[in-house]
């Protein structure tokens, strides 16, 4: 472990640019990487990359000194991004809006190889990725094996506003997914605290689980047989929380491979050709950065869940 304590100099510097500067043979995704992974902790707390030191602080940084003061050598190459691998949906000053195939991670992290949606963002932006030290970020969080919408801030004061948008609920989203079962009421509201996804061990031991107030609401909209389409959306924003609210009214989205039903899994696989998490963000509405005005983008389900669901009720509306 590292620690530095913020002189008078370092006051009202923001984390991620004090960490840069102290630690500067390191790879600057691979510290946010760090600070996403509560690795970075500040006077004992969790840390987030804007946050304003004080002087006296103390900044404790898990991991190995030799490598984190080591030559950059030690880390390996950062991936190259590929504008192509973007598929944007809308563009201004302010932000951005991309459609995110499945399979594609918003971020580096833990068993994630090849370039990232952040990697293929700041390669299509090129120099003007980076302005008044703030670099291009995606605003929210969305699973690597979810489709759709996602939203970029290009500025400070974007990532703000975004922030603040995603915390209070302000956001309007819209996700499609297929489960399995039949599912007895059109429309309803899954109330259901989920655990803390990312606390930690210690944590565990000194507080206990860490329980999150969580609201799902979904609408069928349609029923095969043994599986349903659901219109989704959710109140907070918990990780994984479409996905486990779902498991735990026994209707688990159908591809899912870690809180789904995996028999069903490979059967869905081997008749409807199903290669994947079959959940889809389809439409979100958040107010503009700049002047407060709705704006609402929407992607289209992709080509291959639309086959999947031609397959599952042939000729259907």
């Amino acid at each position: 472990m590292i620690e530095f304590s913020v002189d008078e100099d370092a006051a009202g510097m923001r984390l991620d640019k004090y960490l840069r500067k102290r630690l500067n043979q390191v790879p600057t995704s691979h510290l946010f990487k760090m600070i996403r992974t509560k690795r970075v902790r500040v006077n004992g707390k969790r840390a987030q990359p804007d946050q304003l030191l004080a002087q006296g602080d103390l900044l404790a940084i898990r991991g190995n000194p030799e490598d984190l003061l080591a030559p950059s050598a030690r880390f390996p190459a950062a991936p190259v991004g590929d504008p192509s691998k973007l598929e944007i949906l809308y563009e201004d000053d302010w932000m951005m809006a991309v459609n995110k195939p499945a399979g594609m991670a918003v971020h580096a992290g833990s068993g994630i190889t090849g370039a990232t949606l952040v990697d293929h963002v700041r390669a299509y932006l090129g120099p003007k990725a980076t302005r008044n030290d703030f670099t291009a970020s995606p605003a929210h969080r969305l699973d690597r094996d979810t489709s759709g919408v996602i939203l970029v801030a290009k500025r400070r004061p974007a990532m703000v506003h975004f922030t603040d948008v995603f915390t209070h609920g302000k956001a309007k989203k819209r996700y499609v997914a297929l489960v399995r079962g039949s599912v007895p009421r059109l429309r309803g509201v899954i109330d259901l605290p989920l655990s803390e996804h990312q606390q930690t061990a210690r944590s565990k031991e000194r507080r206990g689980i860490n329980m999150q107030q969580a609201v799902t609401r979904y609408r069928v909209t349609r029923q095969a047989g043994e599986v349903a389409l659901l219109e989704a959306s959710i109140e907070t924003g918990r990780t994984h929380q479409i996905r486990r609210h779902l498991a735990a009214i026994g209707h688990p989205v159908v591809g899912d491979r870690r809180y789904g039903d995996f028999a069903f899994n490979r059967e869905a696989s081997s008749r409807w050709g199903l290669r994947r998490l079959f959940l889809h963000a389809e439409a979100i509405e958040v107010p503009h950065p700049a002047d407060g005005r709705k704006m609402r983008f929407r992607a289209h389900l992709p080509a291959e869940l639309r086959q999947v669901i031609e397959r599952v009720a042939p000729g259907a509306p």
